[in-house]
């Protein structure tokens, strides 16, 4: 890891104010134990038996003394650091126990598999402490026997979470792509495997240290772990024990340092498994808001239109950390009632992002709405509240998801998540529900939709899943729908069905359309108008048919020449040289003249305004091909 990840990784767990406060007291805890040798107190095994039993804040005994005379900060110092190597080393020795029998289980399967868990099995059968007693019974009472019981019962632990991690990797495409480049099973695990699983094993560890101390001071507190003069924490728990009445500090101050190493420790590993969750990097450790974030200074004022939807200067960033990400950076769109508005753009343009922040769906943390409006028939979505919004969502406009398979929830039968989402909006009977939703199924041409309804999303091909979102996303008869690259994944067959199936409900309801594509084909085949986006920004917008015939802006040129041309062969494909900028650090001016061929120095200064270019189109361009308008 190097200096800059293992600052954010820092930052990340810090985030985390309960983990940064158990990182800090383990850290005091830990520093004091190292240094013990250097300190200036006692013996922990000097008796004094005249200063038995001294209460604390005594002379020159801060915690008083036991039974013998022996002092307790001295014996509570060294007795921490006893504990702390035995609990970390007996979970160090679980873990590569634990992670090796899960790795060989989970990656060979089979026989294999069934033959190393019903051992772990058997194991786990045998309550964990009588487990720990039988053994150090077996053994013989002692500290390093206490260890080896405490990481032998943990093992299973480790075994069976390891063993359902790797059987979720080892059939994936790239340990299948190991194997056929030659390398050896053991090579794959070694190389392909272990590092997958790694941070999954650094988590367990992290969250159980604090359980193994716990474990092995309850071992020495019945007096088979740590033996006289030998003190450990459990150790001297039990000797305190016999003196609760006469001299309660005895048993409080060892019982007081378990309490704080092992909350210290347990938050602790909240903490490191937040920052090794590459999940959780983007700094979102907190269940995302209902609703995105809104962080506007101003409203825009409003303008007067007839259309729809209308978009006014959308700006939506993600904060993570000290860097600020504009994926959009002042979007203005407007919707007719019954068009097709497309959207079109390179993967990272800020398509996506800017048809989830109409219906504040984009993840907060780490998203945030920075300034803008988006009116639906002249109210502001944007300052509406969250039931009203809500109430929107999925009735006045709905949304077509790309990857229906991950957004269909793979444990509810389609007909469940259907009726669930009529019954949301509708004060229906499951039954009228049920009716409704055969109903929507047949309308979008799925194939014998009573015995389909009942059926899972794994049990339907793509194609299918995507007619079930669309089915979805009628099912309240809203008026807009957002069709964030719904046929991206399909085959062409599938995918014109797909359009054509969009393009007739749309003409039969009378549904605005908000199309959301990378592909010039697609647009030409569905949508009235469209919208180009690179970097955040609308670069062109206009009727499609126009921008296809004579494109404005030099981006807009170069992505219709990557669209291939069937049949005539005169067109060489012209690929777009470079790659988008990074939103967190965009140049000033044009935002594309890195990439273009026709950019002059005006077009890196300053800030780009949108300009008409004709009378139906608008271009943010200073030199656009406007001749051939």
């Amino acid at each position: 890891m190097n200096m800059e990840a293992l600052k954010s990784a820092l930052a990340l767990l810090f985030r985390n104010r309960l983990a940064g406060f158990g990182a800090v007291v383990l850290s005091v805890v830990v520093l004091v134990v190292l240094a013990a040798p250097l300190l200036p107190i006692h013996h922990p095994d000097l008796t004094n038996p005249a200063n038995r039993l001294l209460r604390p804040f005594s002379t020159n005994h801060l915690l008083g003394t036991d039974h013998l005379g022996r002092d307790l900060l001295s014996r509570l110092i060294w007795g921490t650091r006893l504990s702390l190597v035995v609990g970390i080393s007996a979970s160090i020795i679980a873990a590569a126990v634990g992670a090796f029998i899960g790795i060989v289980a989970g990656f060979f399967g089979g026989r294999t598999d069934n033959l190393i868990m019903r051992g772990v099995d058997m194991l786990m059968a045998f309550p964990y402490i009588l487990l720990a007693l039988a053994i150090v019974a077996v053994l013989g009472p002692g500290l390093i026997n206490a260890l080896y019981a405490v990481a032998v019962v943990n093992i299973p632990f480790f075994a069976r979470n390891i063993r359902g991690v790797t059987v979720g990797i080892a059939h994936r495409e790239f340990v299948d792509a190991a194997r056929l480049s030659g390398m050896g099973s053991w090579r794959i695990i070694w190389s392909e495997i272990l590092p997958n699983v790694l941070p999954v094993i650094v988590i367990a560890i992290s969250t159980t240290v604090g359980w193994m101390i716990l474990e092995t001071a309850g071992l020495s507190f019945l007096g088979l772990g740590s033996q006289p003069p030998q003190a450990d924490l459990g150790s001297m728990l039990g000797e305190g024990r016999k003196l609760l009445i006469n001299a309660p500090h005895a048993s409080v101050v060892p019982g007081v340092m378990i309490f704080v190493i092992v909350m210290s420790v347990n938050l602790l590993g909240d903490g490191v498994r937040d920052a090794l969750d590459p999940r959780l990097r983007s700094g979102a450790l907190a269940r995302p808001a209902p609703v995105t974030r809104i962080d506007r200074e101003t409203v825009p004022e409003k303008i007067e239109s007839n259309a729809l939807l209308d978009v006014q200067n959308l700006h939506t960033h993600f904060e993570v950390g000290e860097r600020v990400y504009k994926a959009a950076g002042g979007v203005d769109l407007r919707v007719d009632p019954g068009e097709c508005l497309g959207i079109i753009g390179e993967s990272g343009s800020g398509k996506s992002v800017t048809a989830l922040s109409l219906l504040g769906l984009v993840a907060s943390p780490p998203g945030v709405i920075k300034a803008g409006s988006v009116r639906l028939d002249g109210k502001d979505l944007l300052s509406t509240n969250f039931e009203t919004l809500r109430s929107i969502r999925g009735s006045r406009i709905s949304y077509i998801f790309q990857d229906p398979l991950a957004t269909l929830h793979p444990l509810y039968t389609i007909g469940d998540q259907m009726i669930e989402a009529i019954r949301c909006h509708r004060p229906v009977s499951k039954k009228e529900a049920m009716t409704k939703a055969i109903q929507l199924l047949e309308k979008v041409q799925i194939p014998n939709p009573k015995a389909r309804i009942g059926s899972y999303p794994h049990e339907m091909s793509g194609g299918m899943r995507q007619r079930v979102g669309i089915a979805m996303a009628l099912a309240n008869e809203p008026e807009i729908i957002i069709a964030d690259e719904p046929t991206t994944a399909l085959d062409v067959t599938v995918q014109a069905q797909i359009l054509a199936l969009l393009s007739d409900l749309r003409r039969q309801r009378d549904l605005a359309l908000i199309f959301i594509t990378h592909d010039f084909g697609v647009v030409a085949q569905l949508c009235d108008r469209v919208a180009v986006m690179y970097a955040g920004k609308i670069v062109e917008v206009g009727p499609t048919e126009e921008i296809l015939a004579h494109p404005a802006h030099p981006y807009t040129m170069r992505l219709i020449d990557c669209v291939p041309e069937l049949g005539g062969g005169k067109r060489k494909l012209s690929a777009i040289a470079g790659l988008p900028p990074a939103v967190d650090r965009l140049p000033d001016g044009c935002a594309f003249a890195p990439r273009c061929d026709r950019a002059e120095e005006d077009c890196r200064l300053g800030t780009l305004a949108t300009t008409p270019a004709g009378t139906s189109r608008s271009v943010r361009c200073l030199h656009p091909s406007l001749e051939q308008i």
